[in-house]
């Protein structure tokens, strides 16, 4: 079976989901940013893996759930944390990251599926800003993206690239938003108001306003 991975930092205020503020406070970004890492990590919890690890910044909190392990995270650019992440699996594993809340098991299924690896080497799941967030590996060669370009509108278009000259056989999972900033918050609150991120967000009030 595989290992699914989350790469997260702690919600700390003014360490995480700063493109949020303005308009709401670096308190309530930091609100926000645990319930988005608590909604994907309800997913994982639940997800048909070998194992579930939380390769994390900081310190873990109450919103971990049980059955995740908690590894700590790499220094290093992004590209170097995420290859150190997969550096940590002896098999397939499929790593995400805390900015969807709007992830849903069927989203993760194709990839976690008994035959997930019978006809591709990996899987990739891009994000509507030119990013990806998600990636599955069969075997998880760090290499596949350290130097990769992170946080450019073309990420995701050069990482695949790169599966591809290495030649793997690609599949792709659904095209998800990652929440960022305002207007992304919003629009995947609206598109899954079931959440913990859509019910926190539903309670705030913008420009300095705290959760009711």
């Amino acid at each position: 079976m595989t290992t699914v991975l989350v790469l997260a930092k702690e919600p700390v205020p003014g360490r995480v989901k700063t493109r949020l503020s303005p308009p709401y406070s670096l308190s309530q970004a930091a609100a926000l940013a645990e319930a988005a890492l608590s909604d994907s990590l309800a997913v994982v919890a639940q997800a048909p893996a070998e194992r579930r690890v939380l390769v994390l910044d900081g310190q873990p909190g109450r919103w971990l759930p049980d059955g995740i392990d908690v590894v700590a995270q790499c220094a290093g650019p992004l590209d170097a944390r995420l290859a150190a992440a997969f550096a940590g699996c002896a098999g397939p594993a499929v790593l995400i990251g805390m900015d969807t809340p709007q992830l849903t098991p069927a989203l993760l299924a194709p990839a976690l599926r008994d035959d997930a690896w019978h006809t591709c080497d990996a899987w990739f799941g891009p994000a509507a800003d030119g990013g990806f967030w998600a990636l599955g590996l069969a075997v998880p060669e760090p290499a596949l993206l350290s130097g990769v370009p992170m946080s450019r509108p073309d990420t995701g278009a050069l990482q695949r690239q790169r599966l591809l000259d290495a030649g793997l056989r690609v599949r792709e999972l659904a095209t998800l938003r990652d929440v960022d900033t305002a207007e992304d918050a919003l629009a995947v609150a609206a598109q899954a108001p079931h959440t913990r991120f859509a019910a926190l967000l539903a309670r705030m009030t913008p420009a300095g306003g705290e959760p009711g």
